[in-house]
């Protein structure tokens, strides 16, 4: 007992306090220079001081996973300067999941551990790293073969039948309806809106489910807007999407874009089937695209009235031509009339003497055969007729005794009797 309590007693104690004192001491000793650091910002928040408080954090490059962890802290009068230099410099807010390169000193305070203090920010190694982000979604749908897809359907002559993804609460929305609704042809237009959230992290699962609403009634729509009423062009994060994008690609509906910036377009804008600045700037698209076809309409009708008047004018002048040749063509055919006629006659009456020639030389041999075969005549060449009771007898076994006859010479007849 009395050996452990002098162990006790030579033992060196010190307070937690000292311990974190004399790491802080090292700390500042070994790591007084401020450091150009790497890594990801996560759960960026702001309090009513306007200091900024973070964390950073590394992930492997293979799985993903978080490798590395800081707090971090950029003090309001910092964070006053820097971030809108940033959100200038690089069109995107200052927000969690972005990459940068920021300068920071290392320190450890007794009560709140280890943390970075934020010194600078160079926009521009997180303006290269979302680029380089960009050009990796373009190049995968590209890859995938769908990067064209939407530009290669054809819009409707009669974009009439427009499915809308924005805020019901956007002034963009406001004004892209009241440009349609106010055009001076007074085209008809008929719109559905589809609610969807257009800035901040549920932007891309928002236009999705919209897209795939419209999807199930694809045939009530010729086409699919999607327009974004103002706002910083920080919020425009969320439409370089690989998903979103991929979606938009191969929708089978053209998809118009407006999302009200003049910056680069995004991945969305690139893949949309017509990118348009602003929602007033889509409707006149569409507007612009019945102006269009009323005037091929308004060309056809007058092709077919100018088609129709030289028609008529040839017509007119062939009928006067062939006014003019009338008489001309009329004498023609009744002289060609008159010669086939008398022709005609002359052959009929030729006909007629040879029907009535042959007709008389019938008759001619008809009386010759008539006279030849009379009794008169056959007497005439010293032939006689006997007569019984004033028939001709022609058989001699006709007779019997005592029949009186009659026979007929040609210069009278003589009576006799049989015997």
């Amino acid at each position: 007992m009395s050996e452990t309590n002098s162990n006790s007693v030579n033992k060196e104690e010190i307070s937690l306090f000292e311990l974190n004192r004399r790491i802080k001491e090292k700390i500042n000793q070994s790591f007084a220079d401020a450091y150009w650091v790497r890594a990801e910002m996560s759960d960026v928040r702001t309090n009513v001081s306007g200091h900024c408080y973070l964390e950073f954090i590394e992930k492997s490059t293979d799985a993903g996973q978080t490798i590395a962890k800081a707090r971090g802290a950029i003090w309001a009068k910092t964070f006053w300067m820097i971030k809108p230099y940033f959100e200038q410099e690089t069109g995107q807010s200052f927000a969690s999941g972005l990459k940068v390169l920021v300068n920071v000193t290392v320190e450890f305070h007794e009560l709140y551990g280890y943390s970075l203090n934020v010194l600078d920010i160079d926009p521009a190694y997180t303006a290269g790293d979302m680029l380089r982000r960009r050009m990796e979604i373009i190049r995968r749908l590209q890859q995938e073969g769908v990067f064209n897809l939407n530009k290669e359907l054809e819009l409707p002559v009669l974009p009439t039948r427009i499915a809308v993804i924005t805020s019901p609460t956007a002034a963009g929305y406001e004004d892209f309806v009241n440009q349609l609704d106010g055009n001076k042809n007074a085209y008809p237009f008929y719109l559905k809106l589809f609610p969807a959230t257009m800035q901040g992290e549920k932007t891309e699962a928002s236009i999705i489910a919209s897209l795939d609403r419209i999807y199930q009634h694809i045939d009530c729509f010729d086409a699919v807007v999607i327009i974004r009423g103002g706002g910083a062009t920080s919020d425009l994060n969320s439409f370089d999407s690989y998903l979103l994008a991929a979606n938009c690609a191969q929708f089978p509906l053209p998809v118009i874009t407006g999302i009200g910036h003049e910056r680069d377009d995004t991945v969305l804008d690139l893949v949309a089937h017509t990118r348009m600045k602003t929602p007033t700037a889509v409707a006149e698209f569409l507007i612009g695209r019945m102006d269009w076809a009323a005037e091929e309409v308004s060309r056809l009708q007058q092709a077919v009235v100018s088609l129709s008047l030289n028609g008529v004018e040839r017509s007119r002048s062939q009928l006067h031509l062939l006014v003019g040749k009338l008489p001309v063509i009329a004498t023609h055919l009744i002289n060609r009339h008159n010669t086939l006629l008398a022709d005609r006659t002359n052959r009929l009456k030729r006909a007629i003497t040879e029907k009535v020639m042959d007709a008389n030389r019938y008759i001619q041999l008809t009386e010759q055969y008539i006279t030849m075969a009379s009794p008169e005549y056959i007497m005439k060449r010293g032939y006689s007729l006997t007569l019984k009771d004033g028939k001709i007898m022609k058989r001699a076994t006709s007779f019997k005794q005592g029949d009186e006859l009659v026979t007929r010479f040609v210069d009278g007849e003589v009576k006799s009797k049989v015997l």
